[in-house]
Protein backbone atom coordinates (compact mmCIF):
# COMPACT_ATOMS: atom_id res chain seq x y z
CA UNK A 1 0.00 0.00 0.00
CA UNK A 2 1.16 3.44 -0.88
CA UNK A 3 1.34 6.68 1.52
CA UNK A 4 0.60 8.93 -1.55
CA UNK A 5 -1.98 9.34 -4.07
CA UNK A 6 -1.03 7.41 -7.33
CA UNK A 7 -2.10 10.39 -9.92
CA UNK A 8 -1.28 9.61 -13.85
CA UNK A 9 1.32 12.49 -13.20
CA UNK A 10 3.05 11.09 -10.78
CA UNK A 11 3.97 7.97 -12.40
CA UNK A 12 7.66 8.01 -13.48
CA UNK A 13 7.64 6.62 -17.13
CA UNK A 14 11.31 5.29 -16.58
CA UNK A 15 9.94 3.38 -13.33
CA UNK A 16 7.21 1.87 -14.81
CA UNK A 17 8.97 0.36 -18.37
CA UNK A 18 11.52 -0.74 -16.24
CA UNK A 19 9.06 -2.94 -14.13
CA UNK A 20 7.10 -3.62 -17.21
CA UNK A 21 10.71 -5.01 -18.71
CA UNK A 22 11.29 -7.05 -15.38
CA UNK A 23 7.39 -8.01 -15.76
CA UNK A 24 7.89 -7.80 -11.85
CA UNK A 25 4.64 -9.23 -9.79
CA UNK A 26 5.22 -6.56 -6.77
CA UNK A 27 4.01 -4.49 -9.17
CA UNK A 28 1.18 -6.05 -10.31
CA UNK A 29 -2.55 -3.87 -9.82
CA UNK A 30 -0.68 -0.77 -9.08
CA UNK A 31 -0.31 0.37 -12.06
CA UNK A 32 -1.37 -0.45 -16.11
CA UNK A 33 0.06 0.50 -19.09
CA UNK A 34 -1.62 1.61 -22.03
CA UNK A 35 -0.02 0.75 -25.43
CA UNK A 36 -0.68 3.58 -28.20
CA UNK A 37 0.29 0.58 -31.39
CA UNK A 38 -2.08 -1.59 -30.16
CA UNK A 39 -4.74 0.40 -27.86
CA UNK A 40 -4.36 -2.21 -25.63
CA UNK A 41 -3.82 -1.69 -22.02
CA UNK A 42 -2.21 -4.34 -20.03
CA UNK A 43 -0.89 -5.42 -16.16
CA UNK A 44 2.74 -5.01 -15.97
CA UNK A 45 3.15 -8.97 -15.42
CA UNK A 46 2.01 -9.16 -19.15
CA UNK A 47 4.00 -11.92 -21.01
CA UNK A 48 3.28 -10.21 -24.52
CA UNK A 49 6.05 -8.66 -26.02
CA UNK A 50 7.26 -5.70 -24.54
CA UNK A 51 6.13 -2.76 -26.37
CA UNK A 52 8.56 0.25 -26.92
CA UNK A 53 9.05 2.93 -24.32
CA UNK A 54 7.69 5.41 -26.85
CA UNK A 55 4.15 3.39 -27.36
CA UNK A 56 3.69 3.09 -23.58
CA UNK A 57 1.80 5.49 -21.05
CA UNK A 58 1.03 4.69 -17.38
CA UNK A 59 -2.30 4.65 -15.71
CA UNK A 60 -2.63 4.33 -11.28
CA UNK A 61 -6.13 2.08 -12.39
CA UNK A 62 -7.84 0.54 -15.07
CA UNK A 63 -10.51 2.91 -15.34
CA UNK A 64 -7.98 5.78 -15.84
CA UNK A 65 -6.55 3.32 -18.51
CA UNK A 66 -10.27 2.80 -20.59
CA UNK A 67 -10.68 6.01 -20.16
CA UNK A 68 -8.09 7.53 -22.08
CA UNK A 69 -9.31 5.38 -24.56
CA UNK A 70 -7.28 1.65 -24.08
CA UNK A 71 -9.13 -1.66 -23.90
CA UNK A 72 -8.11 -4.37 -21.70
CA UNK A 73 -6.07 -6.73 -22.74
CA UNK A 74 -7.46 -10.46 -23.14
CA UNK A 75 -3.83 -12.13 -22.59
CA UNK A 76 -3.44 -10.46 -19.06
CA UNK A 77 -6.75 -10.31 -18.09
CA UNK A 78 -6.63 -6.39 -16.31
CA UNK A 79 -9.68 -7.63 -14.06
CA UNK A 80 -7.59 -10.33 -12.65
CA UNK A 81 -5.53 -7.79 -10.64
CA UNK A 82 -5.25 -7.80 -7.20
CA UNK A 83 -6.18 -4.05 -5.99
CA UNK A 84 -3.82 -1.24 -5.39
CA UNK A 85 -5.20 0.23 -2.00
CA UNK A 86 -4.18 3.30 0.37
CA UNK A 87 -5.25 3.91 3.97
CA UNK A 88 -7.13 7.18 2.65
CA UNK A 89 -10.76 8.51 2.35
CA UNK A 90 -10.48 7.70 -2.08
CA UNK A 91 -9.31 4.43 -1.54
CA UNK A 92 -11.87 3.70 1.13
CA UNK A 93 -14.57 5.06 -1.40
CA UNK A 94 -12.69 3.33 -4.32
CA UNK A 95 -12.82 0.16 -2.49
CA UNK A 96 -17.14 0.29 -1.94
CA UNK A 97 -17.48 1.23 -5.51
CA UNK A 98 -15.50 -2.14 -6.63
CA UNK A 99 -18.06 -4.24 -4.20
CA UNK A 100 -20.79 -2.48 -6.11
CA UNK A 101 -22.00 0.52 -4.21
CA UNK A 102 -22.87 2.28 -7.28
CA UNK A 103 -24.92 -0.78 -9.23
CA UNK A 104 -28.53 -1.17 -9.08
CA UNK A 105 -30.29 0.58 -6.17
CA UNK A 106 -26.86 2.87 -4.99
CA UNK A 107 -26.63 6.22 -5.99
CA UNK A 108 -24.22 8.90 -6.00
CA UNK A 109 -25.78 10.55 -2.86
CA UNK A 110 -25.86 7.43 -0.67
CA UNK A 111 -22.29 6.81 -1.22
CA UNK A 112 -21.55 10.51 -0.28
CA UNK A 113 -23.40 10.50 2.57
CA UNK A 114 -21.66 7.17 4.15
CA UNK A 115 -18.34 8.96 3.43
CA UNK A 116 -19.46 12.10 4.99
CA UNK A 117 -19.24 14.06 1.75
CA UNK A 118 -21.34 16.06 -0.54
CA UNK A 119 -21.99 14.50 -4.26
CA UNK A 120 -19.56 17.53 -5.56
CA UNK A 121 -16.94 16.56 -3.03
CA UNK A 122 -17.13 12.98 -3.68
CA UNK A 123 -16.48 13.64 -7.57
CA UNK A 124 -13.80 16.27 -6.88
CA UNK A 125 -11.69 13.83 -4.59
CA UNK A 126 -11.90 11.19 -6.91
CA UNK A 127 -11.36 13.43 -9.95
CA UNK A 128 -8.07 14.33 -8.18
CA UNK A 129 -6.42 10.52 -6.93
CA UNK A 130 -7.67 9.07 -10.07
CA UNK A 131 -8.60 11.29 -12.68
CA UNK A 132 -12.20 10.27 -13.54
CA UNK A 133 -15.41 10.20 -12.36
CA UNK A 134 -17.44 8.01 -9.63
CA UNK A 135 -19.45 7.08 -12.45
CA UNK A 136 -16.42 5.91 -14.97
CA UNK A 137 -15.30 3.83 -11.96
CA UNK A 138 -18.56 2.00 -11.54
CA UNK A 139 -18.91 1.27 -15.15
CA UNK A 140 -15.34 0.29 -15.89
CA UNK A 141 -16.00 -2.34 -12.63
CA UNK A 142 -18.70 -3.19 -13.67
CA UNK A 143 -17.31 -3.69 -17.66
CA UNK A 144 -14.34 -5.83 -16.50
CA UNK A 145 -16.28 -7.85 -13.71
CA UNK A 146 -18.61 -8.99 -16.69
CA UNK A 147 -15.73 -9.80 -18.97
CA UNK A 148 -14.28 -12.19 -15.94
CA UNK A 149 -17.88 -13.47 -15.86
CA UNK A 150 -17.55 -14.35 -19.71
CA UNK A 151 -14.60 -15.80 -19.49
CA UNK A 152 -14.70 -17.96 -16.23
CA UNK A 153 -18.58 -18.95 -16.33
CA UNK A 154 -21.32 -20.24 -18.09
CA UNK A 155 -24.10 -18.13 -16.89
CA UNK A 156 -26.88 -16.61 -19.34
CA UNK A 157 -25.98 -13.52 -20.59
CA UNK A 158 -29.48 -11.73 -18.34
CA UNK A 159 -27.97 -13.30 -14.83
CA UNK A 160 -24.26 -12.36 -16.28
CA UNK A 161 -25.02 -8.34 -17.00
CA UNK A 162 -27.40 -8.05 -13.59
CA UNK A 163 -24.28 -9.89 -11.88
CA UNK A 164 -22.10 -7.57 -12.75
CA UNK A 165 -24.30 -4.65 -11.94
CA UNK A 166 -26.22 -3.77 -14.98
CA UNK A 167 -29.66 -2.62 -14.97
CA UNK A 168 -30.65 -3.90 -18.16
CA UNK A 169 -29.03 -5.95 -20.84
CA UNK A 170 -29.38 -4.14 -23.40
CA UNK A 171 -27.66 -1.30 -21.79
CA UNK A 172 -24.69 -4.32 -20.99
CA UNK A 173 -24.57 -4.86 -24.62
CA UNK A 174 -24.04 -1.46 -25.80
CA UNK A 175 -21.38 -0.12 -23.16
CA UNK A 176 -19.29 -3.76 -23.80
CA UNK A 177 -19.57 -2.93 -27.66
CA UNK A 178 -18.92 0.77 -27.48
CA UNK A 179 -16.14 0.40 -24.55
CA UNK A 180 -14.24 -3.01 -26.05
CA UNK A 181 -15.38 -3.14 -30.15
CA UNK A 182 -16.90 -6.37 -29.79
CA UNK A 183 -19.45 -8.21 -28.47
CA UNK A 184 -20.15 -9.91 -25.33
CA UNK A 185 -20.73 -12.78 -26.58
CA UNK A 186 -17.29 -12.63 -28.65
CA UNK A 187 -15.55 -13.57 -24.96
CA UNK A 188 -17.65 -16.22 -24.14
CA UNK A 189 -15.27 -19.36 -23.55
CA UNK A 190 -17.68 -21.88 -21.02
CA UNK A 191 -21.16 -22.46 -22.78
CA UNK A 192 -21.93 -25.82 -20.36
CA UNK A 193 -24.13 -25.35 -17.44
CA UNK A 194 -23.42 -25.89 -14.12
CA UNK A 195 -24.61 -25.94 -10.71
CA UNK A 196 -22.40 -23.50 -9.21
CA UNK A 197 -19.99 -21.28 -10.41
CA UNK A 198 -16.22 -21.29 -10.50
CA UNK A 199 -14.26 -17.75 -10.37
CA UNK A 200 -10.12 -17.42 -9.95
CA UNK A 201 -8.91 -13.91 -7.72
CA UNK A 202 -5.32 -12.83 -8.46
CA UNK A 203 -2.76 -11.89 -5.71
CA UNK A 204 0.93 -10.61 -5.60
CA UNK A 205 3.23 -13.49 -4.89
CA UNK A 206 4.56 -15.06 -2.54
CA UNK A 207 1.27 -16.47 -0.29
CA UNK A 208 1.70 -18.62 2.98
CA UNK A 209 -1.48 -20.41 1.93
CA UNK A 210 -0.63 -23.42 4.02
CA UNK A 211 0.02 -21.19 7.39
CA UNK A 212 -2.97 -18.86 6.61
CA UNK A 213 -5.40 -21.83 6.65
CA UNK A 214 -3.47 -23.36 9.74
CA UNK A 215 -4.26 -19.81 11.61
CA UNK A 216 -7.93 -19.90 10.42
CA UNK A 217 -8.48 -23.53 10.82
CA UNK A 218 -7.35 -22.66 14.79
CA UNK A 219 -10.15 -20.18 14.97
CA UNK A 220 -13.11 -21.86 12.85
CA UNK A 221 -16.18 -21.50 13.76
CA UNK A 222 -17.95 -24.90 13.71
CA UNK A 223 -20.63 -25.56 11.62
CA UNK A 224 -20.38 -22.14 9.69
CA UNK A 225 -16.58 -22.55 8.18
CA UNK A 226 -14.48 -25.54 8.09
CA UNK A 227 -10.84 -26.49 6.36
CA UNK A 228 -10.69 -29.58 4.32
CA UNK A 229 -7.21 -30.76 6.12
CA UNK A 230 -6.00 -33.20 3.18
CA UNK A 231 -6.49 -30.02 0.49
CA UNK A 232 -6.23 -27.04 2.78
CA UNK A 233 -9.63 -25.76 1.15
CA UNK A 234 -11.62 -23.10 3.13
CA UNK A 235 -15.46 -23.57 3.21
CA UNK A 236 -17.82 -21.66 4.10
CA UNK A 237 -21.83 -20.74 4.28
CA UNK A 238 -22.67 -17.34 3.15
CA UNK A 239 -25.72 -14.98 3.78
CA UNK A 240 -25.96 -11.33 1.47
CA UNK A 241 -28.92 -9.28 1.14
CA UNK A 242 -29.76 -8.84 -2.24
CA UNK A 243 -32.50 -5.90 -2.87
CA UNK A 244 -35.08 -6.87 -0.57
CA UNK A 245 -33.92 -10.21 -0.03
CA UNK A 246 -31.56 -12.63 1.53
CA UNK A 247 -29.44 -14.78 -0.62
CA UNK A 248 -27.95 -17.76 1.07
CA UNK A 249 -25.58 -20.48 -0.65
CA UNK A 250 -21.79 -21.49 -0.02
CA UNK A 251 -18.35 -20.93 -1.07
CA UNK A 252 -15.12 -22.93 -1.56
CA UNK A 253 -11.85 -21.36 -1.90
CA UNK A 254 -8.54 -23.57 -3.20
CA UNK A 255 -5.10 -22.56 -3.69
CA UNK A 256 -3.85 -22.30 -7.40
CA UNK A 257 -0.05 -21.78 -6.53
CA UNK A 258 1.25 -21.93 -10.18
CA UNK A 259 -1.25 -19.37 -11.07
CA UNK A 260 -0.61 -17.08 -8.36
CA UNK A 261 -4.63 -17.52 -8.05
CA UNK A 262 -7.55 -18.41 -5.78
CA UNK A 263 -9.91 -20.66 -7.03
CA UNK A 264 -13.53 -19.96 -5.90
CA UNK A 265 -16.42 -22.06 -6.25
CA UNK A 266 -20.02 -20.62 -5.37
CA UNK A 267 -22.93 -21.55 -5.24
CA UNK A 268 -25.30 -21.09 -8.05
CA UNK A 269 -28.10 -19.17 -5.60
CA UNK A 270 -25.36 -16.44 -5.02
CA UNK A 271 -25.03 -15.25 -8.65
CA UNK A 272 -26.12 -11.66 -8.22
CA UNK A 273 -24.02 -11.20 -5.31
CA UNK A 274 -21.26 -12.41 -7.16
CA UNK A 275 -19.46 -8.59 -6.52
CA UNK A 276 -19.35 -8.13 -2.97
CA UNK A 277 -18.79 -11.77 -2.70
CA UNK A 278 -15.55 -11.55 -4.13
CA UNK A 279 -15.04 -8.60 -2.49
CA UNK A 280 -15.44 -10.14 1.22
CA UNK A 281 -13.34 -13.26 -0.30
CA UNK A 282 -10.75 -10.97 -0.89
CA UNK A 283 -10.42 -9.37 2.17
CA UNK A 284 -10.78 -12.63 3.96
CA UNK A 285 -7.39 -13.89 2.41
CA UNK A 286 -5.90 -10.23 2.17
CA UNK A 287 -5.18 -10.89 -1.33
CA UNK A 288 -4.32 -7.37 -1.88
CA UNK A 289 -1.50 -7.33 0.31
CA UNK A 290 2.05 -6.79 -0.96
CA UNK A 291 4.18 -8.92 0.74
CA UNK A 292 7.09 -7.82 -0.75
CA UNK A 293 6.99 -4.81 0.25
CA UNK A 294 5.74 -5.09 4.20
CA UNK A 295 8.77 -8.05 4.20
CA UNK A 296 11.20 -5.32 3.07
CA UNK A 297 9.71 -2.96 5.89
CA UNK A 298 9.84 -5.31 8.34
CA UNK A 299 13.12 -7.69 7.95
CA UNK A 300 15.53 -4.52 9.45
CA UNK A 301 14.28 -6.09 12.93
CA UNK A 302 16.20 -9.22 13.43
CA UNK A 303 13.20 -10.40 15.56
CA UNK A 304 11.41 -10.45 12.31
CA UNK A 305 13.68 -11.33 9.89
CA UNK A 306 13.79 -14.22 11.06
CA UNK A 307 10.11 -15.17 10.90
CA UNK A 308 10.11 -13.89 7.40
CA UNK A 309 12.34 -15.84 5.91
CA UNK A 310 10.48 -19.19 7.81
CA UNK A 311 6.91 -18.04 6.32
CA UNK A 312 7.70 -15.43 3.60
CA UNK A 313 4.10 -14.03 2.23
CA UNK A 314 2.40 -14.54 5.56
CA UNK A 315 -1.09 -12.95 5.88
CA UNK A 316 -3.58 -11.02 7.67
CA UNK A 317 -6.58 -13.30 7.85
CA UNK A 318 -9.34 -11.47 7.71
CA UNK A 319 -13.36 -12.02 8.05
CA UNK A 320 -16.01 -12.46 5.49
CA UNK A 321 -18.39 -10.96 8.21
CA UNK A 322 -17.02 -8.40 10.62
CA UNK A 323 -19.72 -8.97 13.14
CA UNK A 324 -18.72 -12.56 13.29
CA UNK A 325 -15.23 -11.91 14.00
CA UNK A 326 -16.03 -9.17 16.82
CA UNK A 327 -18.17 -11.93 18.50
CA UNK A 328 -15.48 -14.59 17.94
CA UNK A 329 -12.52 -11.69 19.50
CA UNK A 330 -15.29 -11.23 22.81
CA UNK A 331 -15.49 -15.19 23.30
CA UNK A 332 -11.79 -15.28 23.03
CA UNK A 333 -11.25 -12.61 26.16
CA UNK A 334 -9.00 -14.08 28.78
CA UNK A 335 -9.29 -17.83 27.41
CA UNK A 336 -7.42 -20.50 25.22
CA UNK A 337 -8.16 -20.44 21.25
CA UNK A 338 -9.47 -23.67 21.52
CA UNK A 339 -11.86 -22.89 24.28
CA UNK A 340 -13.29 -19.57 22.02
CA UNK A 341 -13.51 -21.93 19.39
CA UNK A 342 -15.49 -24.38 21.57
CA UNK A 343 -18.23 -21.63 22.43
CA UNK A 344 -18.43 -20.15 19.46
CA UNK A 345 -19.62 -23.34 17.78
CA UNK A 346 -21.72 -23.81 20.95
CA UNK A 347 -23.95 -20.05 20.39
CA UNK A 348 -23.87 -20.95 16.31
CA UNK A 349 -25.87 -24.48 17.40
CA UNK A 350 -27.92 -22.88 20.04
CA UNK A 351 -28.76 -19.39 18.01
CA UNK A 352 -27.92 -19.95 14.52
CA UNK A 353 -29.89 -21.03 11.59
CA UNK A 354 -29.12 -24.07 10.38
CA UNK A 355 -28.87 -25.24 6.80
CA UNK A 356 -28.11 -27.88 4.22
CA UNK A 357 -25.36 -27.86 2.17
CA UNK A 358 -23.26 -29.84 -0.01
CA UNK A 359 -20.19 -30.21 2.79
CA UNK A 360 -20.93 -32.24 5.82
CA UNK A 361 -19.10 -29.56 7.55
CA UNK A 362 -21.56 -26.55 6.71
CA UNK A 363 -24.58 -26.94 9.10
CA UNK A 364 -25.70 -23.37 10.35
CA UNK A 365 -25.14 -19.64 9.22
CA UNK A 366 -24.52 -17.52 12.47
CA UNK A 367 -26.57 -15.47 13.98
CA UNK A 368 -27.81 -12.02 12.93
CA UNK A 369 -26.71 -9.51 15.27
CA UNK A 370 -30.02 -7.83 15.64
CA UNK A 371 -31.23 -11.62 16.36
CA UNK A 372 -28.58 -12.07 19.06
CA UNK A 373 -29.29 -8.59 20.61
CA UNK A 374 -32.57 -10.26 21.36
CA UNK A 375 -31.51 -13.18 23.47
CA UNK A 376 -31.61 -12.87 27.22
CA UNK A 377 -27.62 -12.69 28.94
CA UNK A 378 -28.55 -15.70 31.12
CA UNK A 379 -29.20 -17.41 27.98
CA UNK A 380 -25.93 -17.19 26.27
CA UNK A 381 -23.97 -17.02 29.65
CA UNK A 382 -25.69 -20.93 30.18
CA UNK A 383 -23.49 -21.66 26.93
CA UNK A 384 -20.34 -21.65 29.83
CA UNK A 385 -18.99 -18.14 30.43
CA UNK A 386 -19.17 -15.50 32.92
CA UNK A 387 -22.37 -13.50 32.63
CA UNK A 388 -20.01 -10.22 31.97
CA UNK A 389 -18.39 -11.66 28.98
CA UNK A 390 -22.36 -12.56 27.75
CA UNK A 391 -23.58 -9.35 28.61
CA UNK A 392 -20.28 -7.93 26.46
CA UNK A 393 -21.75 -10.22 23.81
CA UNK A 394 -25.80 -8.25 23.90
CA UNK A 395 -23.65 -5.29 23.83
CA UNK A 396 -22.07 -5.62 20.80
CA UNK A 397 -24.64 -7.26 19.11
CA UNK A 398 -26.53 -4.25 19.53
CA UNK A 399 -24.08 -2.28 18.50
CA UNK A 400 -23.64 -4.03 15.35
CA UNK A 401 -27.06 -3.98 14.60
CA UNK A 402 -26.96 -0.01 14.39
CA UNK A 403 -24.12 0.08 12.44
CA UNK A 404 -21.30 0.05 14.64
CA UNK A 405 -19.02 -2.00 12.85
CA UNK A 406 -19.90 -0.21 9.70
CA UNK A 407 -17.06 2.26 9.97
CA UNK A 408 -17.15 5.91 7.33
CA UNK A 409 -14.40 5.30 4.81
CA UNK A 410 -11.50 7.57 6.34
CA UNK A 411 -12.51 6.72 9.39
CA UNK A 412 -8.52 6.31 11.57
CA UNK A 413 -7.50 3.50 13.30
CA UNK A 414 -7.87 5.98 16.48
CA UNK A 415 -11.54 6.68 16.09
CA UNK A 416 -12.22 2.92 14.91
CA UNK A 417 -11.01 1.62 18.31
CA UNK A 418 -12.33 4.40 20.77
CA UNK A 419 -15.93 3.66 19.11
CA UNK A 420 -15.53 0.18 19.35
CA UNK A 421 -14.21 0.93 23.47
CA UNK A 422 -18.04 2.99 23.50
CA UNK A 423 -19.57 -0.82 23.62
CA UNK A 424 -19.43 -2.38 27.67
CA UNK A 425 -16.81 -5.10 27.55
CA UNK A 426 -14.54 -4.07 24.57
CA UNK A 427 -11.04 -3.07 26.15
CA UNK A 428 -7.82 -2.33 23.79
CA UNK A 429 -7.13 -6.02 22.92
CA UNK A 430 -10.37 -7.00 21.51
CA UNK A 431 -10.34 -3.48 20.03
CA UNK A 432 -7.43 -3.72 18.21
CA UNK A 433 -7.96 -7.26 17.04
CA UNK A 434 -11.41 -6.70 15.50
CA UNK A 435 -9.76 -3.67 13.84
CA UNK A 436 -6.64 -5.56 12.63
CA UNK A 437 -9.42 -8.76 11.17
CA UNK A 438 -12.46 -7.25 10.32
CA UNK A 439 -11.82 -4.07 9.78
CA UNK A 440 -8.65 -4.42 7.72
CA UNK A 441 -6.35 -1.57 9.98
CA UNK A 442 -2.87 -3.02 8.50
CA UNK A 443 -1.56 -1.23 11.27
CA UNK A 444 -3.39 -2.39 14.26
CA UNK A 445 -1.86 -4.34 16.77
CA UNK A 446 -2.96 -5.92 20.39
CA UNK A 447 -0.39 -5.14 22.56
CA UNK A 448 -2.02 -6.47 25.10
CA UNK A 449 -2.05 -10.03 23.75
CA UNK A 450 -0.10 -12.20 26.46
CA UNK A 451 1.35 -14.15 23.45
CA UNK A 452 2.68 -11.00 21.73
CA UNK A 453 4.37 -10.29 24.47
CA UNK A 454 5.79 -13.39 25.10
CA UNK A 455 7.07 -14.25 21.76
CA UNK A 456 8.65 -10.53 21.42
CA UNK A 457 11.05 -11.20 24.67
CA UNK A 458 14.32 -11.79 24.34
CA UNK A 459 16.37 -14.54 25.54
CA UNK A 460 15.96 -14.96 29.09
CA UNK A 461 13.43 -13.46 29.73
CA UNK A 462 9.56 -15.07 29.86
CA UNK A 463 7.37 -11.68 28.50
CA UNK A 464 7.58 -7.95 27.89
CA UNK A 465 4.88 -5.85 29.01
CA UNK A 466 2.53 -3.94 27.06
CA UNK A 467 4.53 -0.17 27.07
CA UNK A 468 7.58 -2.56 26.18
CA UNK A 469 6.13 -3.91 23.73
CA UNK A 470 4.12 -0.78 21.73
CA UNK A 471 7.70 0.83 22.09
CA UNK A 472 9.72 -1.79 20.40
CA UNK A 473 6.72 -1.74 17.89
CA UNK A 474 6.97 1.58 16.61
CA UNK A 475 9.45 1.00 13.88
CA UNK A 476 7.31 -1.74 12.68
CA UNK A 477 4.39 0.13 11.74
CA UNK A 478 2.54 1.24 9.63
CA UNK A 479 2.77 -2.60 9.53
CA UNK A 480 2.39 -3.92 12.98
CA UNK A 481 -0.64 -6.14 12.23
CA UNK A 482 1.71 -8.31 9.97
CA UNK A 483 4.47 -8.03 12.29
CA UNK A 484 1.80 -9.20 15.09
CA UNK A 485 1.80 -12.52 12.80
CA UNK A 486 4.86 -12.76 12.33
CA UNK A 487 4.94 -13.01 15.99
CA UNK A 488 1.81 -15.30 16.71
CA UNK A 489 3.51 -17.69 14.20
CA UNK A 490 7.24 -17.75 15.85
CA UNK A 491 5.40 -19.46 18.83
CA UNK A 492 4.28 -22.82 16.64
CA UNK A 493 7.48 -22.48 15.19
CA UNK A 494 10.24 -21.07 17.63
Amino acid sequence: MQTTPATTASLDHTHCYRVLCARDSRFDGEFFVGVASTGIYCRPVCRAKTPRPSSCSFYPHASAAEAAGFRPCLRCRPELAPYALQSNLAYGIWQKIAAGALNQGGNMTTLAQQAGLSARQLQRLLQQHFGISPIELAQTTRLLFAKKLLQETSLPMTELAFAAGFGSVRRFNALFLSRYGLAPGGLRRNSAGNDEITLRLAYRPPLAWNSLCDYLAARLIKGVEAITPTTQTYLRTVRLPHQQATLEGWISVSHLPQEHQLQVQVAASLTPVLMPLLARVRQLFDLDANPVSIEEHLIADPLMANQIRRTPGLRVAGAFEPFELAIRAVLGQQISVAGASTLAARLVRQFGTAVESPFPGLTHHFPYAAALAAIPVEQIASLGMPHSRAATIVAMAQFAAQGGLEMTPGTTLEQATAQMKMVRGIGEWTAQYIALRALRYPDAFPAGDLGLQKAAASDGVDKISQAQLLLQAQPWSPWRGYAALLLWQSLNHP
